[in-house]
């Protein structure tokens, strides 16, 4: 399933993904660091939800209390969450 994630604190504004089970796959941001959320994008693709929030959950960006790649681990483990509560 496709999910959007309006994102929080950060350059990107939303970030879209497909959810299989706990699988993600393309991913995309919209706004923000072009070159550098592709290249994330790219990387955690196939990954579980477990695994992105081990690698990128508590990321931040300067002073933000947040990151991209934090909203990221924020955002599958929301849709994740959600698919399995509408279960």
């Amino acid at each position: 399933m496709r999910y959007n994630y309006p994102t929080e604190m950060t350059c990107s504004q939303l970030i879209s993904f497909d959810l299989d089970g706990n699988v993600v796959s393309n991913i995309e941001f919209l706004g923000g660091c072009n070159g550098n959320l592709k290249a994330i994008s790219k990387l955690v693709n196939g990954w579980t939800v477990e695994k992105i929030e081990e690698y990128l959950k508590g990321n931040l960006c300067g002073s933000r209390p947040t990151s991209c790649a934090d909203q990221l681990a924020r955002a599958v483990r929301k849709a994740y969450d959600e698919s399995k509560a509408g279960a």
